[in-house]
């Protein structure tokens, strides 16, 4: 193995190991819920809020973390963020009650929006050609898996021990990964001109922050109420500001001539489908399993097993076809699967029956995402030069957390007060349609690059 080659495989794999921190808290909580609100209280509206807290603070910030690796380094704001995540992941196992947990998981999200975009953007620096969508492959297929066998890690931790592991057995991979992180080379030296966009990062947090508050309060205090209508007028405003203020200063942290590229616009509203799609899905899923199929937090979480097994076994191939024949088919065929896949699950009775009722859904949707998800990533990236990977990473990875969380928030609306097995059908209908929307939209929007000689495949 080449030096290169050996640099180039330290950088993957500190890429996935930073990653994989961030996407597993992500999903790991859902088959934890109920053993937290048994022993915090607070029924569905604290699950909720453990889960969207993480996702308010990690899609509010980051955009300005992706601005930040641009402007500091990647290997500087990984270090940040690893360090901050294993701060938050021990107040959030140490939490006395659920507000202080639900702040000390606000604060992880913090730390999780600077560990993603880095990563990625650490690739598309490290790698070029065919390579690149090899590499991203890789990088699917680990981080997808964290993605959905979080619930399965969850369940373990919650059945044999407690629930506050599920944040505590953070630390192991932010050591190793801090390790590995230590033997890449250094950052360049930071411009002394180098300027943040502060006011763009506090109006998208205000943006993002309060008309999700709405979404969940409103079962509480009912759409009529200052208490909802107050903050979400104010966060509506706020985006608005948002918007604006981006596209009149100077240093913006999030350009918007990054959505004049064809790919890059059509591929963040298909993420944004998607990615709400499969959030929602798995968190009704994980909890649904349990509080109404009886299932134990382990089961619960083995039921989305098939998922990470076709990730791992199918994302690196997967990666390499997109990248030899392009990304379009991927991004169509692979997301009206997983949503076929979602659909099959309103077979689904009172008696919820694993290998009859939920696997053959659960297999359908697992082909379906693992075919999605590493040509997507390389389309919308690979859109945009090397040198705006971070913000261009961020604003995906930013799209796909903000649709997640607006789509936890939206399930008490979706499923009802109390989830039932008339909810879950129609979380799983809403599920599948997002799916659909997802690849009809990839299908006629997305253009495959031109083709590339065959010698440069080997690249």
């Amino acid at each position: 193995m080449t030096r290169s080659s050996t640099a180039q495989r330290l950088v993957l794999v500190v890429a996935v190991l930073a990653s994989f921190v961030a996407f597993l808290d992500g999903t790991v909580i859902n088959v934890a819920l109920p053993a937290i609100t048994r022993e915090l209280g607070g029924g569905i509206v604290t699950q909720q809020w453990v889960v969207d807290a993480y996702l308010i603070t990690l899609g509010g910030i980051i955009l300005l973390a992706g601005s930040l690796s641009d402007a500091f380094g990647r290997r500087r704001v990984l270090l940040w963020g690893l360090v901050g995540f294993a701060a938050a992941s021990v107040l959030c196992a140490l939490a006395p009650s659920a507000p202080f947990l639900i702040a000390a998981r606000a604060l992880q999200g913090v730390a999780g929006a600077l560990l993603v975009p880095s990563s990625l953007a650490l690739i598309f620096s490290t790698f070029s050609g065919a390579g690149q969508a090899r590499a991203i492959g890789t990088w699917t297929a680990w981080t997808s898996t964290a993605f959905i066998a979080g619930p399965l890690i969850g369940g373990l931790l919650v059945d044999l021990s407690s629930w506050r592991l599920v944040f505590a057995i953070n630390i192991v991979p932010i050591a190793a990964t801090l390790v590995l992180l230590a033997r890449l080379p250094g950052d360049r030296a930071v411009d002394a001109a180098t300027r943040v966009d502060i006011i763009g990062a506090i109006l998208g947090v205000l943006g993002l922050a309060l008309p999700v508050f709405a979404l969940i309060e409103q079962t509480n205090f009912g759409w009529g109420s200052p208490v909802i209508l107050v903050p979400l007028v104010v966060g509506v405003l706020s985006f608005a500001a948002f918007i604006w203020h981006e596209n009149s200063t100077k240093v913006p942290m999030m350009p918007l001539s990054l959505f004049r590229v064809r790919n890059f616009w059509v591929g963040n509203v298909a993420t944004t489908l998607i990615y709400a799609a499969l959030s929602l899905g798995t968190f009704i899923l994980a909890v649904f399993l349990q509080q109404v199929g009886g299932y134990s937090a382990t089961l619960a979480g083995l039921a989305l097993l098939p998922v990470s097994i076709l990730s791992m076994a199918l994302s690196t191939l997967i990666g390499r076809l997109a990248g030899q024949f392009g990304p379009r088919l991927f991004m169509s065929v692979g997301p009206i699967l997983a949503g076929i896949g979602f659909f099959m699950m309103l077979r689904i009775d009172s008696s919820v029956a694993y290998y009859s009722q939920v696997l053959p859904g659960v297999i359908i949707f697992g082909l379906g995402l693992t075919t999605t998800v590493a040509p997507l990533t390389s389309a919308i990236l690979g859109a945009i030069e090397p040198a705006r990977a971070g913000i261009a990473s961020a604003v995906n990875n930013a799209l796909s957390r903000v649709a997640g969380l607006v789509a936890i928030a939206a399930a008490s609306i979706i499923v009802g007060p109390v989830l039932d097995l008339d909810g879950f059908h129609r979380a799983a209908i809403v599920t599948g349609i997002l799916l659909v929307g997802g690849g009809i939209i990839s299908g006629i929007g997305i253009q495959n690059p031109l083709s590339v000689p065959p010698d440069k495949l080997k690249a």
